[in-house]
This record gives C-alpha cells, structure tokens and sequence, in this order.
C-alpha cells in the first residue's frame, strides 16, 4: 500500500499493531461522586491497550497486546473483555496469594456533571504490571512473526524502575524488526513521584524516546516529561497551536529520530461541553483537523481514541492530514460513549472525519 509520508511502514505483519502496557479495570459510579456512590459500572482500560483495542474493534486491524495478568477473577474478567474487543494478548502470568496480590489496578473516576469536575484516583498497590521486567517477554518470538506498529506510554514507564527497561528493551527488537515504533508521554506526576520523581522521569523517558519514531503528547508532556523549555508564546485559546509547534521543534532538536509528533487540543467549558481540536506534525509540516462542540458522556480515552485514529490512517495509507482528521473524528466519538474503549464503527469515523457534522466549525 502506498503512502506519501516517509514513515516507510512495512506493508503487511501477523500483527498491524502491538503494545505493551499495563491492564486495569475503571470503577465508574457515573454522575454520583464515590462518597455517595451504591453502585458502579466496571470498564477495561488502560492507556496503551485502549489504542490497541480501539484498531482492533473500530478499525478492523489485527492488533495485539503484551501485559501482566493476574490468575484470579477480576484478572479472568479483564481477560475476557480484552477478547472481545479483538486484542490478541501475550501476558505474562501472576499468581494471586487470596490477600495481598498482586492485583489489577483498580482506577476509580465517577464522571462529574456540568461545573463539577470528574474525580480520579486509584488503588495501584502491589500492581504485577509494576513487576514487568526486562526478560520476561520472548519478543523474538512475538516481532518474529511480523509487526508493523509497536506503541507503549508513559503511565507504564512510570510505574516501576523495572517498566521502562522493558520498554527499551522490547522497542530495540521492535526496531530491529523494522517496526514502526510510537510512544504517548502521558506525564503523571503521581506516579512518577512514588519513586524517583522529575529527574528519574526525564532519565528513563530521555532514553525511551531515543528509540521512537511517533510522539504522543501535549505541551505539559513535552516540558514535564522531556524537559523541553517552553517559548513564550501567548496562546490566545486551548485550540491555538502555536506554542506547541514552538515545543516541537526543540523537541525533534533533542530527539532528532523523532518523526512525527500529534495531540489533542481541548477547551473545557464544563464537564459536558468541550470545544475539540487536534494537530501532528509530520517530517517538518504541520497538520490541523476542524474543530467542534462535544456534548461530552465520558471523557476518559479521548486522547487514546485520537492517537488509534491517527495511527489507523497513517497504517492504512492515509495522507497526514486525513490522518488527523480520522483521530480527530474517532476522539470526538469516543467521548460520546461510557467507558474508555470505543464503541464507533469505521463508518461513522469515517463519515464524521469528512465533515459529516453540523457542529463543526471550520
């Protein structure tokens, strides 16, 4: 399949797509705060597997998944809405101890409403994800047999000094294999802090990011997570660009590997109501997708519905803009859904990446 961008994507693979990262399940109690909460609705999730599940069930790709698992129901309950949605996992088994663990991370995030904000915060502890370490995947065996697109996330490189070293190490493989290789710095802060803080994050995202080709990541990524000085560009709005193409060009000055670079711009209204928008940048050029009004369900995996979007097009043979216009589209619908997964069809993705909305304002 032809493209015309120079990201020399291999034609075919046993897998389109693969990531690595951790598997949790999202307590949702919707609109009612967990103070008062008497029941919940329980989502899979996960920032690198939502992009894998996201190509698997909306896009038809063959997409696959290489996590920890838990051997004890909620990790057979995962499991079994990883099948679902079409992901082909390679897990590296844990056994629970009936007690302590270790567990599938719990998150929990009830939805707010209107000018209350969602709440989140989780129950990380004694994670097996956490425990991944360098060796414990054959990824010969699994690059082997054809991979286009390898992607992880910083929220896994952030959970234990052992995570990222196994991101390294797989994305050596991976590069080796002539995959192409994607990473969404995702900065959190929290997790970060547990143990090591900025300087340990700037350390192992640094040398992650020596190894990528895609870039994931707004401008508080860019800054926090690779230490890219910000210009002093006044940003009249959420949606203006400007200052994060100004981040860009330090960034691919740092990492000069770095071949694409694409995030989201949001403007928050309220909890329901969001302007949307979203950039990349592509080999020197800069792409922008319309913006439109969401009346926003959930809006947790927005950003993961982009970069599935933005991925899909440039795998399919999409040109860079159509690219941003499919992640755009795909992100826009996800958040009109529960849950962090999609539940779009191509079509609709499709009809709405073409303008096939009333609300969009060019």
């Amino acid at each position: 399949m032809k493209t015309n961008h120079s990201l020399n994507i291999k034609n075919d693979g046993a897998l389109d797509f693969l990531s690595l990262g951790a598997l949790v399940h999202r307590l949702d109690p919707g609109i009612i705060p967990f103070r008062k909460a008497t029941h919940c609705d329980i989502h899979v999730s996960g920032g690198e597997y939502n992009v894998a599940a996201n190509l698997a069930d909306c896009f038809r790709l063959n997409a696959g998944l290489t996590s920890a698992m838990v051997d004890y129901p909620i990790g057979d309950m995962i499991a079994e809405r990883v099948r679902a949605m079409g992901v082909k996992p390679f897990y590296r088994h844990f056994k629970h101890d009936g007690v302590r663990g270790p567990n599938m991370a719990t998150v929990y995030s009830d939805r707010g409403q209107g000018v209350r904000a969602p709440v989140v915060f989780y129950n990380r502890c004694n994670e097996a994800a956490g425990q991944l370490k360098p060796g414990d995947f054959n990824w010969q065996e699994i690059f082997g047999n054809g991979v286009r697109w390898f992607h992880s996330g910083g929220i896994f490189a952030s959970l234990s000094e052992t995570t990222g070293e196994l991101i390294i190490e797989a994305m050596k493989v991976a590069k080796a294999s002539g995959a192409i290789i994607s990473f969404d710095l995702n900065y959190r802060q929290k997790l970060w802090d547990i143990w090591g803080g900025q300087s340990k994050a700037l350390d192992v995202l640094g040398r992650i990011v020596e190894q990528v080709d895609v870039l994931v990541g707004n401008e508080e990524d860019l800054q926090k997570g690779l230490g890219i000085e910000g210009q002093d560009v006044e940003s009249k709005t959420k949606l203006d660009p400007s200052a994060f193409y100004a981040l860009i060009d330090k960034a691919v000055k740092k990492f000069p590997n770095v071949k694409a670079v694409a995030t989201t711009l949001r403007e928050v209204h309220s909890t329901n109501r969001h302007t949307w928008g979203a950039v990349a940048w592509v080999n020197g050029k800069t792409y922008q997708a319309p913006t439109c009004e969401l009346d926003v369900v959930d809006r947790v995996g927005g950003g993961d519905g982009y970069a599935a979007g933005f991925f899909y097009g440039l795998l399919s043979g999409a040109s860079e803009q159509e690219a941003v216009n499919l992640g755009w589209a795909h992100g826009a619908l996800l958040t009109t859904f529960p849950g962090d997964t999609t539940m779009a069809t191509l079509e609709q993705v499709k009809a709405l990446a073409k303008g096939g909305s009333a609300r969009i304002q060019r």
